[in-house]
C-alpha cells in the first residue's frame, strides 16, 4: 500500500476510500494491466493480417514480456495467487486465461477455415498454448530461461499448427 500511495500521491486514508483491502487494490491493478495489454495488442494488428500473422504478433508479444526483467509484476501475481484463495468469480489471472484460450480458439479456427492451419481440436490446442506461456511464465520468474528457449517452445507452437506444403 505504501507504494501505491507514494506513486499516487495520495494518503493511505483516501487509498482505502477506493479500495478496502489490498487484495481489493492488487486485483483492480490486475484487471487495469490486462486492459492495457489488450489495447496495444489490438492497436498491432493490421486489417489484412492473417490467422498466422496475429498468432505469431501475439507469440512475439509474449515472447517479450517473457524477456522483460524490470517492470514487471509476475512474480507478486503468482505470489499472490499462490497465498490467497480467490473465489473464481473474481479470479483475474483465471480469467485471463479463459479468455485468452476463447480468442485463441476462434483464431486458430479461422486458420483452418482459411487453410493456414491444421488442427482437430482448436479449443485442446488453444489451451495447450496457454498453458506452455505460462509455464514459461513460471520457469522465467523461478529458474531462468534464455531467448533460445522461449524461441524453441514458439516454433513447436507453429509446427504444431501450420500446414505442410
Amino acid at each position: 500500500m505504501k507504494d501505491v500511495v507514494d506513486a499516487c500521491e495520495i494518503s493511505r486514508g483516501g487509498l482505502y476510500l477506493y479500495f478496502d483491502s489490498t487484495q481489493e487494490l492488487f486485483l483492480a491493478v490486475l484487471k487495469k494491466e490486462s486492459e492495457e495489454a489488450d489495447d496495444i495488442f489490438s492497436r498491432e494488428i493490421h486489417e489484412d493480417a492473417t490467422a498466422a500473422d496475429i498468432l505469431t504478433l501475439f507469440l512475439k508479444e509474449q515472447k517479450k514480456e517473457l524477456l522483460r526483467k524490470k517492470d514487471t509484476l509476475t512474480v507478486a501475481i503468482y505470489e499472490f495467487f499462490f497465498c490467497h484463495q480467490v473465489p473464481k468469480k473474481e479470479n483475474v489471472l483465471r480469467q485471463q486465461f479463459d479468455t485468452a484460450v476463447k480468442v485463441l480458439e476462434v483464431l486458430i479456427k479461422t486458420g483452418v477455415e482459411s487453410g493456414e492451419f491444421v488442427c482437430a481440436s482448436p479449443k485442446a490446442m488453444a489451451r495447450n498454448i496457454m498453458l506452455i506461456l505460462e509455464g514459461l511464465k513460471i520457469a522465467s520468474c523461478s529458474m531462468g530461461i534464455t531467448e533460445e528457449m522461449i524461441d524453441e517452445e514458439m516454433v513447436i507452437i507453429m509446427q504444431g499448427l501450420v500446414k505442410e506444403d
